[in-house]
C-alpha cells in the first residue's frame, strides 16, 4: 500500500512539472505564432543588408 502512496506522489510531481514547462513557454510565448515562420520566410518585404548589396552590385 505504501508503493501506490509513492506512485500518487510521483505523479502528481511529474504532473506538475509538466504544467510549470507549460507555463513557463506561455510565459515566453513560445506557442504564439507557430505558422508564421514559414509565411515570413516568403515574404520578400524583409532585406537584409547584405542582399540589399547584392542586389546593387548586379
Amino acid at each position: 500500500m505504501s508503493s501506490l502512496y509513492i506512485l500518487i506522489l510521483i505523479s502528481l510531481l511529474a504532473g506538475f512539472a509538466v504544467f510549470m514547462f507549460m507555463m513557463w513557454g506561455i510565459k515566453r510565448s513560445q506557442f504564439d505564432d507557430p505558422e508564421g515562420a514559414k509565411y515570413r520566410m516568403l515574404d520578400d518585404e524583409q532585406l537584409t543588408a547584405r542582399s540589399v548589396t547584392n542586389a546593387e552590385k548586379r
